[in-house]
């Protein structure tokens, strides 16, 4: 996860990657239905030749009424309305023209107006049409078959036959409305995978913005703590200088009013972001939590107290500082406990019982973390977070200008790394090459770690890196390193 990637457009194209997959799977899904309907088109138009040379139509007409049934069965892949205009204009053309041989015909009569194949081509051509076409289209073009074979059959009529005219319309009526239940589950389907969609996609962007506002209310703490300072040390300069003039005491009486007016817009900010959770105005815990308006803002120098909490919650944490560390801004210090905090919750919660590695590397441009937990120890239970913390981490990392990453290591656990600019300025590409996972951060968390007692006497291990130190409050144990 890459702050400096727009999560919009990441979305956008791995939405149209699927997108284009599911189109080669659709395609090639539809093939061996087109290859059935292809060969059930043969199949009828060969049947409804046989069956037209009952009506001494010639062999020209049955050939061409018979293989206009065919023709219309695969048009009706593409065209199905026209595919059903050419199917009925093909029976009553034969229909029509065998009518007189009917005259005289002995007992029982062939099939007339809609022989078998006839039948069969015209429900496939309507089912096909009912699936691809709105249901009151579909019912139209039912009743005007039903109206055709009734002025074929009942008005015109002829002598000796068998009628057919009843049950067709019943099969075609009864093929229409298993072609529109149809539709409409497909339908369905589509409008509900839509309505997820939209869904999720409301909810991943309502919880950035959370993200945002959450980071914004504390934030805060850090911009009213320096217009207070600039307020006080606006008031306090006058008494600085001997003999000041008037102009300077009203450059600084003006300073110090500006900055108590940014304060109260602060407060009005606030109580626009503010949590609905009436006890917890800093959105900051869970309901209940009782968080005070007043409490300060953690900073790094309360990363002993955090270790500390969550060695007591069931957790093997180290921790390692590389450098000495300059003086960072207030944001800084807050995004960088935020991110620790977030990756040690999510260690307690998906790895209990792992080995846990918190470092902090200090660099001359910002400041590099990385928290890396070894594979549970014990049965993960499900957790019911919403599983937004990365979101979070990006979110904190991209305003100050850096990056968060987060994969799986090679030894069945979860790696953060974060690097934070120490201005919180973006740096430049080529500059900050030579920024990330410092070289030998890729830990072995063995299942049984031999104790290597320390030799008597020397208080520190032998093959600690220069610039390296054990945090304080870390147990005397260190994890193989490759």
């Amino acid at each position: 996860m890459n702050g400096e990637e727009s999560p919009r457009s990441t979305e956008r194209a791995a939405r149209a990657r699927a997108g284009v997959l599911r189109l080669h799977r659709l395609r090639w899904l539809r093939l061996p239905g087109y290859v059935v309907v292809c060969w059930a088109g043969l199949g009828i138009a060969l049947a409804a030749r046989e069956q037209l040379g009952r009506y001494d139509l010639g062999t020209e007409l049955a050939v061409l009424a018979g293989f206009a049934q065919g023709a219309a069965v695969v048009l009706a892949l593409w065209r199905p309305l026209q595919a059903w205009a050419l199917s009925l204009a093909g029976v009553v053309v034969a229909a029509l023209t065998a009518r007189p041989v009917l005259v005289g015909h002995p007992l029982p009569g062939p099939s007339w107006p809609w022989t078998t194949a006839e039948v069969l081509a015209q429900a496939l051509v309507l089912l096909l049409l009912a699936l691809r076409v709105r249901p009151r289209l579909s019912f139209s073009v039912l009743g005007a078959t039903a109206l055709m074979t009734w002025l074929v059959q009942g008005l015109i009529g002829g002598a000796n036959y068998t009628s057919t005219g009843v049950t067709a319309v019943g099969v075609f009526g009864a093929v229409v409305l298993v072609g529109t239940a149809l539709r409409g589950l497909g339908e369905a389907r589509t409008q509900l995978v839509e309505q997820e969609t939209i869904t999720a996609e409301e909810r991943a962007r309502r919880t950035v913005l959370e993200e945002r506002n959450r980071i914004a209310r504390e934030l805060h703490d850090v911009v009213a703590h320096h217009m207070s300072v600039i307020s006080i040390q606006a008031q306090v300069a006058p008494h600085l200088v001997p003999d000041p003039s008037e102009e300077l005491k009203e450059n600084l009486a003006g300073i110090r009013q500006n900055a108590l007016e940014a304060l109260g817009e602060l407060r009005r900010v606030l109580g626009v972001l503010r949590s609905e959770n009436p006890e917890d105005p800093y959105g900051l815990g869970a309901a209940g939590a009782g968080a005070a308006p007043d409490t300060p803002q953690p900073t790094l120098d309360r990363l002993d107290a955090l270790l500390e909490n969550t060695r007591a919650a069931g957790l093997d944490v180290a921790a390692v500082i590389r450098g000495d560390a300059p003086a960072y801004p207030p944001g800084v210090q807050l995004s960088a406990y935020r991110i620790v905090q977030e990756a040690l919750s999510n260690a307690l919660r998906h790895a209990p019982g792992s080995q846990v590695r918190v470092m902090l590397g200090h660099h001359a441009r910002g400041l590099y973390l990385e928290i890396a937990n070894s594979r549970p120890r014990h049965p993960v239970r499900p957790s019911p977070g919403a599983g937004h913390g990365l979101l979070g981490m990006r979110e904190r990392a991209t305003m100050l200008g850096g990056h968060v990453s987060a994969y799986p290591t090679l030894h069945g656990g979860f790696a953060v790394s974060a690097f934070l600019p120490r201005d919180g300025v973006a740096c430049d590409l080529e500059d900050a090459e030579d920024i990330g996972a410092l070289e030998g951060l890729e830990l072995v968390f063995p299942d049984d770690p031999p104790a290597l007692p320390a030799p008597p006497g020397d208080a520190h291990e032998p093959h600690d890196e220069p610039g390296d130190r054990e945090h304080p409050l870390r147990p005397s144990t260190r994890e193989g390193k490759r």
